[in-house]
């Protein structure tokens, strides 16, 4: 049974949580008016609270016929969502209710007609059994609603139009009009219309829609940018490369829809916790009607049942998963991290080891200068800046991550080189100052017939150690320097790391890279098994192995060639969305390539699972334990609970369930705060 299958099911046409809510919300209000007047009328109600109801012609049938309209009009999502649940003999919550208000409304026009003796007038308990149903599921949907509204948060952050740069000035045109190649102006503080490269300008763009991350990045010439995003201080122009479906804010929209569309294990138990409510509920009216007729209180049979069947409506329950789960992915969402998959979120929390590709995820992915050697009479500063000037011509990652070095480094003033050539395989020279400076490799020292100084060699031993890249710089033919280049490693997997092993998961990493680059990593960042050499083919093969030893596996990739490895994980995590936000190989995708949005994943499964067997255990327990009492079990000790008193309590019942899945909001899920 689910519950929200039988809301679907109503008259009104509409599917989403909004139309719902504004459903439930029109009929409560009326019900609500219709009811002032028939629990005024009641006099039951009027014999209760001691005063008596004024007497004209057609007062007996007003509680008779404002009942009958608010049975119809505001019992009818419940009749419809019941008689469908009895046509997919899939009974639920919509069955209960139906047959409770049914029982209650065929018993009160007994009463009403005076067929034989007996006093069943519950036209008032049925008024507010209904009212308050009516606004228990109001107050349900619109919860649900509010938890769906991430997708259209996501759909408001681009902006009505785009500035397109053309010939003749800047155009304001909608945003279907944009294509790939147009240029358009993001002016300081808007909205960029599409993904695209920056082909003018620079600024500090607002991320945090895509990343999560609170900080805004500089983006300059060359760089990519993405829907949505913000430039906060400058002005760019900017290249469209993606427009409309294509962009990563379509993207992430898809994977957040499916998210909150996608079935769920912990929600099949729910479920079953509400068949198995069903089946105790008709057993418990049934004996009740028995036992009570049994004992000659025909009347009380029929309260008594009318009661158990009130209580015994698993409403809190239908809201107990679900909520929480459309709550968890909202949460996710906003914090970067997209839930393909909520069977993959669950499973997080079971997770024994986290299983890392290197590069592009504990690594940049990208060469850094990882140290400078000068020989005497020469400062590092100085051997930076001649690299540097060598390698300004030069396409080569190794040379963009000297020039990128210097730029960083203190230093003032930039040598300027001329005469630049690219020694093919061996490395490039050209004049700097009048002087001839080359920078290359092993191949140029014996080009150069030059050695290796050797107040250099224990620190190019333990660079190469590590697995570094080490190029030298030569100064007119002379050893002046060596400069060790590496994959850097990233800062946030040093703290992702120490945190993963505050939360008692183990740390593994897979790479292609040779056995002494993948050790110097694993020893930096203090990782507990490194599995190197290995073939993209075979990732999928190492998770394999680690699953034979028992342990549940989370592979966190890049989602390229790491497919069959994120496939074959208990949980797949493609980590750096931008335009590869659709990796379909992958449970979880984190927006950014920040590795400590796992820890984001795990404690969001942890809290969302604790929520659910809290929401779980409230709704059955207090089920289980208060049916007995609708049934009269305590009657003798002059304990009985009415109908209205009962749909009261489960009101109550589902208020409580909410509130405690709205407690998920308060998780912070922000990378820097996680790794404290």
């Amino acid at each position: 049974m689910d519950e929200h299958a039988g809301h679907s099911m109503d008259h009104s046409g509409h599917g989403g949580h909004g139309d719902h809510a504004a459903q439930f919300k029109d009929r409560f209000w009326v019900s609500l008016g219709l009811s002032v007047p028939v629990v005024f009328f009641s006099e039951m109600f009027a014999d209760l609270l001691g005063y008596t109801r004024p007497d004209f012609p057609g007062a007996s049938w007003i509680a008779p016929v404002l009942g009958t309209a608010i049975f119809l009009y505001g019992g009818r999502p419940f009749l419809t969502g019941g008689w469908a649940e009895l046509r997919s003999r899939r009974p639920g919550m919509m069955l209960l209710i139906s047959m409770a208000i049914t029982v209650a409304f065929v018993a009160s026009w007994v009463t009403t007609l005076k067929i034989g003796s007996f006093d069943l007038d519950f036209w008032w308990e049925l008024a507010l059994l209904i009212v308050i149903m009516l606004l228990g599921h109001w107050l349900e949907m619109r919860a649900l609603g509010a938890a769906s509204g991430a997708l259209d948060a996501l759909a408001a952050l681009l902006p009505d139009e785009a500035e397109k740069v053309t010939p003749d000035g800047v155009t304001p045109v909608p945003l279907h009009m944009l294509a790939a190649g147009d240029v358009v102006l993001v002016r300081s503080g808007g909205r960029v219309p599409a993904d695209g490269t920056v082909v003018d300008g620079q600024a500090e763009v607002d991320e945090s829609m895509i990343t999560g991350e609170s900080r805004p990045v500089s983006r300059a010439v060359g760089d990519s940018v993405v829907a949505g995003t913000v430039a906060t201080d400058n002005a760019l122009r900017v290249e469209i490369t993606a427009v409309g479906d294509d962009t990563a804010l379509a993207g992430i929209q898809r994977l957040v829809a499916e998210a909150q569309a996608s079935s769920s294990r912990a929600q099949a138990l729910a479920d079953r916790a509400a068949a198995f409510l069903f089946y105790f509920a008709s057993g418990a009216g049934v004996i009740t009607f028995i036992v009570w007729s049994l004992l000659g209180e025909l009347d009380q049979a029929v309260t008594r049942t009318v009661t158990v069947l009130v209580i015994a409506c698993p409403h809190a329950l239908g809201l107990a998963i679900p909520l929480v789960i459309a709550i968890s992915t909202e949460r996710a969402a906003k914090a970067g991290v997209l839930v393909k998959d909520r069977l993959a979120l669950e499973r997080m929390r079971t997770i024994d080891v986290v299983l890392f590709d290197k590069t592009g995820t504990l690594t940049k992915g990208e060469p850094a200068v990882l140290g400078v050697a000068p020989t005497a009479g020469v400062t590092e500063d100085e051997l930076l800046a001649l690299a540097a000037a060598v390698e300004a011509d030069s396409e080569h990652p190794l040379a963009k991550a000297i020039v990128r070095a210097h730029a960083d480094s203190a230093s003032r003033g930039q040598l300027v080189a001329t005469g630049f050539t690219s020694l093919t395989g061996r490395g490039v020279q050209a004049v700097v100052n009048g002087n001839e400076v080359a920078v290359g490799g092993p191949a140029l020292l014996r080009e150069y017939g030059v050695a290796e100084p050797a107040e250099l060699e224990a620190r190019i031993a333990e660079w190469k150690s590590q697995g570094a890249a080490v190029l030298q710089v030569l100064k007119d033919r002379q050893v002046v320097g060596a400069i060790a280049l590496a994959d850097a490693v990233r800062e946030e997997s040093r703290q992702a790391v120490d945190a993963l092993h505050q939360r008692g998961v183990r740390v593994a990493m897979i790479t292609g890279d040779a056995h002494q680059v993948a050790d110097a990593v694993a020893s930096e960042l203090g990782i507990d098994e490194v599995f190197a050499e290995v073939l993209p083919g075979d990732k999928d093969a190492k998770v394999s192995e680690l699953q034979a030893r028992g342990l549940k596996v989370a592979m966190v990739g890049d989602g390229v060639n790491d497919a069959p490895a994120l496939a074959r994980a208990e949980v797949g995590i493609a980590i750096g969305a931008g335009t590869d936000v659709a990796i379909e190989s992958a449970g979880v995708v984190l927006a950014a390539d920040d590795p400590r949005a796992v820890l984001s994943v795990i404690d969001l499964s942890r809290a969302s699972y604790r929520k659910m067997w809290q929401n779980l255990v409230w709704a059955t327990g207090y089920n289980v334990i208060t049916v007995p009492l609708a049934a009269g079990v305590l009657a003798f000790a002059g304990i009985l609970v009415s109908p209205a008193v009962g749909a009261l309590l489960m009101s109550i019942s589902t208020i409580v369930v909410a509130l405690n899945a709205q407690l998920l909001r308060r998780l912070d899920l922000r990378p820097d705060r996680l790794t404290r």
